[in-house]
Protein backbone atom coordinates (compact mmCIF):
# COMPACT_ATOMS: atom_id res chain seq x y z
CA UNK A 1 0.00 0.00 0.00
CA UNK A 2 1.41 3.37 -1.02
CA UNK A 3 1.41 6.53 1.07
CA UNK A 4 -0.76 8.96 -0.86
CA UNK A 5 -0.67 12.07 1.30
CA UNK A 6 2.90 13.32 1.01
CA UNK A 7 4.91 13.91 4.09
CA UNK A 8 6.68 17.24 3.87
CA UNK A 9 10.22 16.45 2.66
CA UNK A 10 12.65 15.84 5.53
CA UNK A 11 15.13 18.18 3.87
CA UNK A 12 12.67 21.08 3.88
CA UNK A 13 10.64 22.96 6.45
CA UNK A 14 6.98 23.80 6.39
CA UNK A 15 6.50 27.36 5.16
CA UNK A 16 6.66 29.80 8.02
CA UNK A 17 4.15 32.49 8.88
CA UNK A 18 2.89 34.67 7.41
CA UNK A 19 2.24 32.28 4.54
CA UNK A 20 1.88 33.68 1.04
CA UNK A 21 -1.41 32.35 -0.31
CA UNK A 22 -2.91 31.87 -3.77
CA UNK A 23 -6.64 31.09 -3.82
CA UNK A 24 -8.11 29.51 -6.96
CA UNK A 25 -11.90 29.76 -6.73
CA UNK A 26 -11.85 32.82 -4.50
CA UNK A 27 -15.44 33.88 -5.27
CA UNK A 28 -17.06 30.56 -4.30
CA UNK A 29 -18.24 29.16 -0.98
CA UNK A 30 -14.82 27.69 -0.12
CA UNK A 31 -13.26 31.08 -0.77
CA UNK A 32 -15.83 32.73 1.50
CA UNK A 33 -14.86 30.41 4.36
CA UNK A 34 -11.15 30.85 3.72
CA UNK A 35 -11.44 34.62 3.91
CA UNK A 36 -13.24 34.34 7.26
CA UNK A 37 -10.22 32.43 8.59
CA UNK A 38 -7.77 34.90 7.09
CA UNK A 39 -9.63 37.93 8.45
CA UNK A 40 -9.56 36.42 11.93
CA UNK A 41 -5.80 35.76 11.65
CA UNK A 42 -4.39 38.55 9.46
CA UNK A 43 -0.91 38.04 10.90
CA UNK A 44 -0.71 34.48 9.51
CA UNK A 45 -1.28 35.19 5.80
CA UNK A 46 -0.46 37.44 2.90
CA UNK A 47 -2.28 37.12 -0.42
CA UNK A 48 -0.24 36.64 -3.58
CA UNK A 49 -3.00 35.90 -6.10
CA UNK A 50 -6.76 35.45 -6.35
CA UNK A 51 -8.65 33.72 -9.15
CA UNK A 52 -12.39 33.80 -9.69
CA UNK A 53 -14.67 32.67 -12.48
CA UNK A 54 -17.11 35.12 -14.02
CA UNK A 55 -17.96 37.16 -10.94
CA UNK A 56 -15.67 40.10 -11.68
CA UNK A 57 -17.33 42.44 -9.20
CA UNK A 58 -16.89 40.11 -6.22
CA UNK A 59 -13.28 39.36 -7.16
CA UNK A 60 -12.62 43.10 -7.41
CA UNK A 61 -13.99 43.60 -3.89
CA UNK A 62 -11.76 40.84 -2.54
CA UNK A 63 -8.71 42.13 -4.36
CA UNK A 64 -9.34 45.66 -3.10
CA UNK A 65 -9.37 44.25 0.43
CA UNK A 66 -6.35 41.92 0.22
CA UNK A 67 -4.31 43.64 -2.53
CA UNK A 68 -2.75 40.63 -4.30
CA UNK A 69 -0.25 41.29 -7.08
CA UNK A 70 -2.10 38.92 -9.45
CA UNK A 71 -5.72 38.16 -10.34
CA UNK A 72 -7.35 35.85 -12.87
CA UNK A 73 -10.83 35.53 -14.35
CA UNK A 74 -12.40 33.16 -16.82
CA UNK A 75 -13.07 35.49 -19.76
CA UNK A 76 -12.79 39.04 -21.09
CA UNK A 77 -16.29 40.07 -19.98
CA UNK A 78 -15.51 39.13 -16.39
CA UNK A 79 -12.14 40.86 -16.66
CA UNK A 80 -13.80 44.10 -17.77
CA UNK A 81 -16.28 43.94 -14.89
CA UNK A 82 -13.36 43.28 -12.54
CA UNK A 83 -11.33 46.24 -13.75
CA UNK A 84 -14.37 48.54 -13.66
CA UNK A 85 -14.87 47.88 -9.94
CA UNK A 86 -11.26 48.18 -8.75
CA UNK A 87 -10.20 51.27 -6.78
CA UNK A 88 -8.27 53.73 -8.98
CA UNK A 89 -5.03 53.38 -7.00
CA UNK A 90 -4.72 49.60 -7.48
CA UNK A 91 -4.12 47.53 -10.62
CA UNK A 92 -2.95 43.92 -10.18
CA UNK A 93 -1.59 41.95 -13.11
CA UNK A 94 -4.75 40.39 -14.54
CA UNK A 95 -4.79 37.07 -16.38
CA UNK A 96 -7.50 35.26 -18.32
CA UNK A 97 -8.67 31.66 -18.61
CA UNK A 98 -7.26 28.22 -17.77
CA UNK A 99 -3.71 29.18 -18.68
CA UNK A 100 -3.93 32.07 -16.26
CA UNK A 101 -5.12 29.78 -13.47
CA UNK A 102 -2.19 27.46 -14.09
CA UNK A 103 0.27 30.34 -14.04
CA UNK A 104 -1.10 31.57 -10.70
CA UNK A 105 -0.91 28.04 -9.27
CA UNK A 106 2.81 27.90 -9.90
CA UNK A 107 3.84 31.41 -8.86
CA UNK A 108 7.22 31.36 -7.16
CA UNK A 109 6.12 33.88 -4.53
CA UNK A 110 3.28 31.70 -3.17
CA UNK A 111 3.86 29.15 -0.41
CA UNK A 112 0.36 27.73 -0.34
CA UNK A 113 -2.28 27.16 -3.03
CA UNK A 114 -5.93 26.69 -2.04
CA UNK A 115 -7.39 24.82 -5.01
CA UNK A 116 -11.16 25.38 -4.94
CA UNK A 117 -12.19 25.71 -8.60
CA UNK A 118 -15.35 23.69 -9.20
CA UNK A 119 -15.24 20.66 -11.47
CA UNK A 120 -12.73 19.31 -13.98
CA UNK A 121 -11.37 22.84 -14.55
CA UNK A 122 -9.40 22.41 -11.32
CA UNK A 123 -7.22 19.59 -12.66
CA UNK A 124 -4.73 21.69 -14.65
CA UNK A 125 -4.09 24.31 -11.95
CA UNK A 126 -3.78 21.66 -9.22
CA UNK A 127 -1.27 19.75 -11.33
CA UNK A 128 0.65 22.99 -11.99
CA UNK A 129 0.89 23.61 -8.23
CA UNK A 130 2.03 20.04 -7.62
CA UNK A 131 4.79 20.33 -10.23
CA UNK A 132 6.08 23.46 -8.47
CA UNK A 133 6.29 21.75 -5.07
CA UNK A 134 3.55 23.83 -3.44
CA UNK A 135 1.69 23.15 -0.22
CA UNK A 136 -1.73 22.41 -1.75
CA UNK A 137 -4.93 22.74 0.26
CA UNK A 138 -7.19 20.70 -1.99
CA UNK A 139 -10.91 21.46 -2.16
CA UNK A 140 -11.30 20.33 -5.78
CA UNK A 141 -11.98 16.60 -5.59
CA UNK A 142 -12.30 16.38 -9.38
CA UNK A 143 -8.55 16.95 -9.69
CA UNK A 144 -7.91 13.54 -8.18
CA UNK A 145 -10.94 11.92 -9.83
CA UNK A 146 -9.60 12.85 -13.27
CA UNK A 147 -5.88 12.47 -12.75
CA UNK A 148 -4.99 11.36 -9.24
CA UNK A 149 -2.34 9.02 -10.66
CA UNK A 150 -0.68 11.95 -12.45
CA UNK A 151 -0.93 14.44 -9.59
CA UNK A 152 0.50 11.95 -7.10
CA UNK A 153 3.46 11.32 -9.42
CA UNK A 154 4.08 15.06 -9.65
CA UNK A 155 3.94 15.37 -5.86
CA UNK A 156 6.49 12.60 -5.41
CA UNK A 157 8.83 14.21 -7.92
CA UNK A 158 8.56 17.78 -6.59
CA UNK A 159 7.99 17.21 -2.87
CA UNK A 160 4.60 18.89 -3.04
CA UNK A 161 2.22 18.08 -0.20
CA UNK A 162 -1.57 17.74 -0.49
CA UNK A 163 -3.72 18.55 2.52
CA UNK A 164 -7.42 17.68 2.06
CA UNK A 165 -9.96 20.46 2.62
CA UNK A 166 -13.11 18.37 2.07
CA UNK A 167 -14.53 17.95 5.57
CA UNK A 168 -14.64 14.16 5.22
CA UNK A 169 -11.09 13.74 3.97
CA UNK A 170 -9.77 16.25 6.45
CA UNK A 171 -11.44 14.19 9.19
CA UNK A 172 -9.70 11.07 7.86
CA UNK A 173 -6.39 12.94 7.70
CA UNK A 174 -6.72 13.91 11.36
CA UNK A 175 -7.85 10.42 12.36
CA UNK A 176 -4.83 8.85 10.68
CA UNK A 177 -2.29 11.18 12.31
CA UNK A 178 0.38 9.29 14.23
CA UNK A 179 -0.65 5.85 12.96
CA UNK A 180 0.76 3.52 10.32
CA UNK A 181 -1.54 3.12 7.34
CA UNK A 182 0.43 0.08 6.26
CA UNK A 183 0.28 -1.85 9.56
CA UNK A 184 -2.62 -0.50 11.60
CA UNK A 185 -5.37 0.72 9.26
CA UNK A 186 -8.33 -1.54 8.48
CA UNK A 187 -10.74 0.74 6.60
CA UNK A 188 -11.97 4.29 6.16
CA UNK A 189 -15.60 5.28 6.73
CA UNK A 190 -16.95 8.35 4.93
CA UNK A 191 -20.11 9.86 6.33
CA UNK A 192 -22.85 11.27 4.10
CA UNK A 193 -25.69 13.53 5.16
CA UNK A 194 -27.98 11.81 2.66
CA UNK A 195 -28.81 15.18 1.11
CA UNK A 196 -32.30 16.64 0.81
CA UNK A 197 -33.85 13.36 -0.36
CA UNK A 198 -32.61 10.98 2.31
CA UNK A 199 -35.15 8.18 2.77
CA UNK A 200 -37.00 8.92 -0.46
CA UNK A 201 -37.60 6.22 -3.07
CA UNK A 202 -37.19 6.34 -6.84
CA UNK A 203 -40.88 7.07 -7.36
CA UNK A 204 -40.55 10.29 -5.39
CA UNK A 205 -37.28 11.18 -7.13
CA UNK A 206 -38.93 11.01 -10.56
CA UNK A 207 -40.66 14.35 -9.95
CA UNK A 208 -38.24 16.39 -7.82
CA UNK A 209 -37.47 19.94 -8.91
CA UNK A 210 -34.31 21.98 -9.20
CA UNK A 211 -35.18 24.03 -6.11
CA UNK A 212 -35.87 20.93 -4.04
CA UNK A 213 -32.51 19.42 -5.00
CA UNK A 214 -30.66 22.64 -4.15
CA UNK A 215 -32.14 22.78 -0.64
CA UNK A 216 -29.45 20.95 1.34
CA UNK A 217 -30.41 20.43 5.00
CA UNK A 218 -26.96 20.99 6.54
CA UNK A 219 -24.45 22.63 4.23
CA UNK A 220 -24.40 25.94 2.32
CA UNK A 221 -22.76 25.02 -0.98
CA UNK A 222 -22.69 26.01 -4.63
CA UNK A 223 -25.31 24.73 -7.07
CA UNK A 224 -23.22 21.97 -8.67
CA UNK A 225 -22.04 20.50 -5.38
CA UNK A 226 -25.56 20.71 -3.96
CA UNK A 227 -26.95 18.63 -6.82
CA UNK A 228 -24.07 16.15 -6.44
CA UNK A 229 -25.01 15.85 -2.78
CA UNK A 230 -28.65 15.21 -3.69
CA UNK A 231 -27.69 12.37 -6.08
CA UNK A 232 -24.93 11.07 -3.73
CA UNK A 233 -22.45 11.61 -6.57
CA UNK A 234 -20.57 13.96 -4.26
CA UNK A 235 -19.95 11.00 -1.96
CA UNK A 236 -19.00 8.87 -4.93
CA UNK A 237 -16.39 11.40 -6.00
CA UNK A 238 -15.17 11.54 -2.40
CA UNK A 239 -14.80 7.76 -2.39
CA UNK A 240 -12.55 7.99 -5.45
CA UNK A 241 -10.65 10.88 -3.85
CA UNK A 242 -10.09 8.85 -0.68
CA UNK A 243 -8.74 5.93 -2.69
CA UNK A 244 -6.19 8.24 -4.33
CA UNK A 245 -5.26 10.11 -1.16
CA UNK A 246 -4.78 7.06 1.02
CA UNK A 247 -3.84 4.36 -1.48
CA UNK A 248 -6.76 2.05 -0.70
CA UNK A 249 -9.03 0.00 -2.98
CA UNK A 250 -12.72 1.00 -2.95
CA UNK A 251 -13.69 -2.09 -0.94
CA UNK A 252 -11.75 -0.63 2.01
CA UNK A 253 -13.59 2.70 1.88
CA UNK A 254 -17.14 2.51 3.18
CA UNK A 255 -19.94 5.08 3.26
CA UNK A 256 -22.55 5.46 5.99
CA UNK A 257 -25.42 7.96 5.99
CA UNK A 258 -25.29 10.23 9.04
CA UNK A 259 -28.04 12.83 8.76
CA UNK A 260 -26.79 15.21 11.44
CA UNK A 261 -23.38 15.86 9.75
CA UNK A 262 -21.68 15.98 13.15
CA UNK A 263 -19.29 13.06 12.59
CA UNK A 264 -17.39 13.94 9.44
CA UNK A 265 -15.66 10.58 8.92
CA UNK A 266 -14.15 7.69 10.86
CA UNK A 267 -10.95 5.65 10.69
CA UNK A 268 -11.11 2.01 11.75
CA UNK A 269 -7.97 0.22 12.93
CA UNK A 270 -7.09 -3.46 13.05
CA UNK A 271 -7.89 -3.65 16.79
CA UNK A 272 -11.50 -2.63 16.13
CA UNK A 273 -11.07 0.95 17.31
CA UNK A 274 -12.81 3.67 15.31
CA UNK A 275 -11.53 7.23 15.60
CA UNK A 276 -14.14 9.83 14.63
CA UNK A 277 -13.84 13.54 13.93
CA UNK A 278 -16.79 15.53 15.30
CA UNK A 279 -17.77 19.14 14.73
CA UNK A 280 -20.55 21.39 13.55
CA UNK A 281 -20.85 21.55 9.75
CA UNK A 282 -18.74 24.59 8.89
CA UNK A 283 -15.97 24.61 6.29
CA UNK A 284 -13.87 27.07 8.29
CA UNK A 285 -12.69 24.16 10.44
CA UNK A 286 -11.00 21.99 7.75
CA UNK A 287 -9.81 25.07 5.85
CA UNK A 288 -8.09 26.51 8.92
CA UNK A 289 -6.59 23.11 9.73
CA UNK A 290 -5.03 22.87 6.27
CA UNK A 291 -3.94 26.48 5.80
CA UNK A 292 -2.33 26.63 9.26
CA UNK A 293 -1.03 23.05 9.34
CA UNK A 294 0.38 21.72 11.63
CA UNK A 295 -0.96 24.43 13.98
CA UNK A 296 -4.54 24.77 15.15
CA UNK A 297 -6.11 28.22 15.37
CA UNK A 298 -9.41 29.57 16.66
CA UNK A 299 -12.26 30.01 14.17
CA UNK A 300 -15.64 31.68 14.49
CA UNK A 301 -17.72 28.52 14.68
CA UNK A 302 -20.24 27.78 17.45
CA UNK A 303 -19.19 25.23 20.05
CA UNK A 304 -20.49 21.72 19.53
CA UNK A 305 -22.89 20.74 22.32
CA UNK A 306 -23.66 17.02 22.10
CA UNK A 307 -26.43 17.31 24.68
CA UNK A 308 -28.22 19.76 22.38
CA UNK A 309 -27.64 17.53 19.35
CA UNK A 310 -29.28 14.75 21.36
CA UNK A 311 -28.70 11.77 19.10
CA UNK A 312 -26.52 10.69 16.21
CA UNK A 313 -28.05 8.28 13.71
CA UNK A 314 -26.56 6.07 11.01
CA UNK A 315 -27.93 4.03 8.12
CA UNK A 316 -26.76 2.33 4.97
CA UNK A 317 -27.01 4.35 1.73
CA UNK A 318 -29.82 3.31 -0.63
CA UNK A 319 -27.94 2.36 -3.80
CA UNK A 320 -31.16 1.60 -5.65
CA UNK A 321 -32.57 5.10 -5.28
CA UNK A 322 -29.13 6.73 -5.46
CA UNK A 323 -26.98 4.65 -7.86
CA UNK A 324 -24.32 7.35 -8.39
CA UNK A 325 -22.41 6.14 -5.33
CA UNK A 326 -22.28 2.61 -6.74
CA UNK A 327 -21.28 3.89 -10.18
CA UNK A 328 -18.35 5.85 -8.74
CA UNK A 329 -16.92 2.79 -6.99
CA UNK A 330 -17.33 0.70 -10.13
CA UNK A 331 -15.67 3.38 -12.25
CA UNK A 332 -12.61 3.59 -10.00
CA UNK A 333 -12.25 -0.20 -9.95
CA UNK A 334 -12.50 -0.35 -13.76
CA UNK A 335 -9.40 1.76 -14.38
CA UNK A 336 -8.19 5.38 -14.56
CA UNK A 337 -10.12 6.38 -17.68
CA UNK A 338 -13.55 5.40 -16.32
CA UNK A 339 -13.67 8.06 -13.54
CA UNK A 340 -12.95 10.71 -16.19
CA UNK A 341 -16.04 9.60 -18.11
CA UNK A 342 -18.08 9.41 -14.89
CA UNK A 343 -17.15 12.96 -13.91
CA UNK A 344 -17.58 14.50 -17.37
CA UNK A 345 -21.04 13.04 -17.95
CA UNK A 346 -22.06 14.03 -14.45
CA UNK A 347 -21.01 17.63 -15.09
CA UNK A 348 -23.06 17.78 -18.30
CA UNK A 349 -26.05 16.08 -16.69
CA UNK A 350 -26.04 18.31 -13.61
CA UNK A 351 -25.87 21.42 -15.78
CA UNK A 352 -28.78 20.12 -17.85
CA UNK A 353 -30.84 19.39 -14.73
CA UNK A 354 -30.12 22.88 -13.37
CA UNK A 355 -31.33 24.25 -16.71
CA UNK A 356 -34.53 22.14 -16.43
CA UNK A 357 -33.55 20.21 -19.54
CA UNK A 358 -33.54 16.72 -17.96
CA UNK A 359 -35.08 15.11 -14.89
CA UNK A 360 -33.29 14.27 -11.66
CA UNK A 361 -33.10 10.52 -12.33
CA UNK A 362 -31.75 11.16 -15.82
CA UNK A 363 -28.45 12.15 -14.17
CA UNK A 364 -27.47 8.63 -13.00
CA UNK A 365 -29.07 7.09 -16.11
CA UNK A 366 -26.82 9.15 -18.41
CA UNK A 367 -23.74 8.24 -16.37
CA UNK A 368 -24.49 4.51 -16.30
CA UNK A 369 -25.11 4.47 -20.04
CA UNK A 370 -21.84 6.25 -20.79
CA UNK A 371 -19.82 3.99 -18.49
CA UNK A 372 -21.39 0.93 -20.09
CA UNK A 373 -20.26 2.09 -23.53
CA UNK A 374 -16.76 3.21 -22.48
CA UNK A 375 -13.74 1.11 -23.35
CA UNK A 376 -10.66 1.78 -21.22
CA UNK A 377 -8.04 4.01 -22.85
CA UNK A 378 -4.55 5.16 -21.91
CA UNK A 379 -4.70 8.32 -19.77
CA UNK A 380 -1.15 8.32 -18.43
CA UNK A 381 -0.50 11.92 -19.51
CA UNK A 382 -2.27 15.18 -18.66
CA UNK A 383 -3.00 15.70 -22.35
CA UNK A 384 -4.75 12.34 -22.57
CA UNK A 385 -6.81 13.09 -19.46
CA UNK A 386 -7.97 16.43 -20.81
CA UNK A 387 -8.64 15.02 -24.28
CA UNK A 388 -10.90 12.28 -22.89
CA UNK A 389 -12.63 14.78 -20.62
CA UNK A 390 -13.33 17.13 -23.54
CA UNK A 391 -14.46 14.31 -25.84
CA UNK A 392 -16.82 12.91 -23.19
CA UNK A 393 -18.30 16.36 -22.54
CA UNK A 394 -19.00 16.76 -26.27
CA UNK A 395 -20.60 13.33 -26.57
CA UNK A 396 -22.73 13.79 -23.45
CA UNK A 397 -23.88 17.22 -24.63
CA UNK A 398 -24.79 15.84 -28.02
CA UNK A 399 -26.83 13.07 -26.39
CA UNK A 400 -29.12 15.48 -24.54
Amino acid sequence: MKSYISSWPATAALPGFPRAVTILGATGSIGDSAFKVMRKHPDLFTVTALAGGRNGRKLAELCAEFRPAYACLLDDRARKEFLDHLPPDYRPETLIGPEGYERLAGLEKADLVLSAIVGAAGFGPTLAAAKKGKMICLANKESLVLGGHIIRRACRESGSVILPVDSEHNALFQGLAGHSREKELKRLILTASGGPFRGRDRRFLETVTRDQALDHPNWDMGAKISIDSATLMNKGLELIEACHLYGLPPERVDVVVHAQSIIHSLVEYVDGSQLAHLGLPDMQVPIAHCMCYPNRVAVDVPQLNLAEVGSLTFEQPDLTAFPCLRLAGEAYAAGPSHPIVLNAVNEVAVAAFLADTIRFLDIPAMIEDALGRHTAVDVSTPEAVLALDAQTHREAQAAL
